[in-house]
């Protein structure tokens, strides 16, 4: 990528950093640390990977993506916002009963969800499902997905992972946020699934460690995925939880607390002053 793309997509991520915070400062609730932490992947996916359409949003050749981490519903309301599916205004109402911005997506009801998700595991089976999809009908269309290290702790994600290679899936490439936290804690402490590489390895993947923060990484991973044959791609983002915003990075607190009005300030005040840096 050239230096005006990555700027670009810096300031997409910051811009989806801001308004995830605006959802869950708006809603009081939410999940903060796991949307901040991968703004960066889905400014990348959203504004340079992802082959989508906001005006045709169920378009049958469109790209996939499923966010298995559900509960990051505010990042990825956030992108869907500033690619154009939802109004930014809308992204206020998260999390409220009349809302169609719940707190894990919903594709029935919200416009670019591919998939609903929310209990754990579940999304990179619905993901396994559509890459197979598109194997069996000869589409061309790429599932991305995003998962968290604390869901890999779910016996399910391997099921799938044993599932996907064995379908030589090459079409599907997930991403996990390895951002070493969890709601109880470090995911070492709770029920430590590192090496998480070396066991998708071992489930026969193709397997990318990168900074999951860097663009230039992002998108030399991305494009090795799609270069590899008869193997899904794995890659494992090292993450900051809570990236962008001093008192949330790598704070468990934030994995599921809203800021205060003076933390929320404070936040948007850190963002723009790194955007005015770009």
């Amino acid at each position: 990528m050239d230096q005006n793309k990555i700027k670009e997509l810096k300031l997409k991520s910051a811009e989806i950093k801001l308004g995830a915070l605006e959802g869950v400062f708006s809603a009081s609730s939410g999940h903060p640390g796991g949307s901040l932490s991968i703004s960066d992947i889905l400014a990348y996916l959203y504004f340079e990977a992802m082959n989508v359409d906001a005006n045709n949003p169920k378009w049958e050749d469109r790209d996939r993506l499923v966010l298995s981490k559900g509960h990051t519903a505010p990042g990825l309301y956030a992108a869907l916002a500033l690619k154009g599916f939802i109004p930014r205004e809308d992204l206020k109402t998260l999390r409220q009963a009349d809302s169609y911005l719940q707190g894990h997506p919903d594709m029935k009801h919200t416009p670019g969800v591919d998939m609903t998700s929310g209990s754990l595991g579940l999304g990179i089976s619905a993901a396994c499902g559509m890459a197979l999809s598109a194997k069996i009908r000869n589409k061309n269309y790429y599932t991305y997905a995003i998962l968290g290290d604390g869901e890999c702790e779910e016996g399910q994600v391997w099921e799938a992972a044993m599932f996907a290679a064995h379908k030589k899936l090459d079409n599907l490439c997930i991403f996990v946020d390895f951002n070493g936290l969890q709601i109880d804690g470090p995911v070492t402490e709770v029920v430590d699934p590192t090496p998480i590489d070396k066991k998708f390895e071992a489930f026969n993947w193709n397997v990318i460690v990168i900074d999951g923060h860097n663009l230039e990484e992002i998108d030399a991973a991305v494009k090795a995925a799609h270069a590899c044959e008869g193997k899904p791609t794995a890659i494992i983002c090292n993450c900051v939880k809570g990236k962008g915003v001093s008192f949330m990075e790598n704070n468990v607190k934030w994995h599921g607390s809203a800021p205060n009005a003076e933390q929320y300030e404070q936040a948007v005040n850190e963002i723009n002053a790194y955007i005015a840096t770009i």
